[in-house]
């Protein structure tokens, strides 16, 4: 059974899945939660709506992570659990499967795709490369 488990979160319907597969499969390992900002989105934002939204992606990119691991911790919450977040900046694929190396984690958890921008659009890009990249095992929850 694996002892560190990550769950890629971003508040989509998919990754509350993903989410509490790994609580209820995996119920004595220590469980992360991982929300990646990516500046590719912010590329597009800006482009939609300005230097105003340029000057402060950042801080907004750092908001949503606030809001979604918030709603991540109350799903652990729910099923008695307790959960690690962190926040990543980068490409998902390439930050989820560099934390997992890099963190001694066993197993990745995650839906099968996202839930906006480019990853949406690409539908299941980040799973597909995050099981082909990962040296661990990789459950795709759809």
């Amino acid at each position: 059974m694996p002892v560190n488990v990550l769950v890629a979160f971003d508040g989509s319907p998919l990754s509350e899945r993903a989410l509490a597969y790994a609580i209820e499969t995996f119920p004595d390992a220590s469980i992360t939660s991982m929300y990646v900002i990516n500046p590719l989105d912010s590329v597009i934002d800006v482009e939609a709506g300005g230097l105003p939204v340029a000057e402060d992606w950042h801080e907004n990119a750092k908001e949503v992570a606030t809001e979604i691991h918030t709603t991540a911790t109350d799903l652990a919450a729910e099923r008695n659990t307790e959960l690690v977040t962190v926040t990543e900046v980068g490409k998902p694929a390439r930050a989820i499967s560099e934390y997992a190396d890099d963190h001694d984690v066993d197993q990745i958890v995650m839906g099968s795709h996202g839930r906006s921008g480019i990853d949406r659009a690409l539908l299941g890009s980040v799973a597909e490369t995050v099981t082909r990249r990962a040296r661990i095992p990789v459950t795709i929850v759809s």
